[in-house]
């Protein structure tokens, strides 16, 4: 991936921004009408769209609201099984990165960690009861399948692409036992969101 030039104002998000695809998904998850974990194939579409300069204060923020929806393989004209939206804000005079957001299973985590301007990769973490970097799921959720832990990273590789890796820990109530739902995938750009580009570049 060719350097970018110039003040990079958007930090380490500045190489995310774009609509982007990926084919080589995997989820491993639980499945509770065949009470049995397994993995699941997928295909992504995600996009990362800069947003107005957020002010708390004194506390400046640059940042992108972000889609990401998943298709299992094979059933790409059917219904999305995973779809999240969100942000992913930097926090340039602390050194922070966060990642802000919410599936419609009732779940919503805000996850940070630390980070440098030209950093290639971006770690988050969320704990439950944390009262920076948490996460917050609904009463059913809570009594069968309670989230313990987050973490994520994202990548940004020399030859365009990035890859995501998450973490998401669960107490299931069928096991009584924790278990790690992961998602992993490696998405190309297929469209650069800028007034110059009116083609996928």
């Amino acid at each position: 991936m060719a350097e970018i030039l110039g003040p990079r104002k958007l930090g380490p998000l500045t190489p995310l921004v774009g609509e982007w695809e990926g084919d080589v998904g995997v989820d491993l998850s639980y499945h509770n009408r065949d009470d049995e974990t397994s993995e699941t194939g997928y295909f992504e579409k995600a996009w990362f769209r800069p947003i107005p300069v957020v002010e708390n204060g004194r506390q400046t923020m640059e940042g992108l609201n972000y889609g990401m929806t998943a298709w299992r393989h094979g059933e790409e004209a059917m219904d999305p099984f995973h779809d999240e939206v969100g942000y992913l804000l930097w926090d340039k005079a602390n050194g922070q990165i966060m990642r802000c957001f919410a599936v419609p299973r009732g779940l919503a985590i805000l996850a940070g960690g630390n980070a440098r301007p030209r950093d290639r990769t971006l770690h988050f973490t969320a704990e439950p009861g944390s009262r920076s970097y948490g996460l917050s799921q609904n009463r059913y959720l809570l009594e069968r399948a309670s989230a313990t832990a987050f973490e994520s990273t994202f990548t940004i590789h020399d030859d365009g692409t990035f890859s995501y890796a998450s973490d998401l820990v669960l107490k299931l109530a069928a096991t009584g036992r924790e278990m790690h739902h992961t998602d992993r995938n490696t998405l190309h750009r297929v469209r650069r969101i800028h007034p110059g580009a009116e083609v996928a570049g």
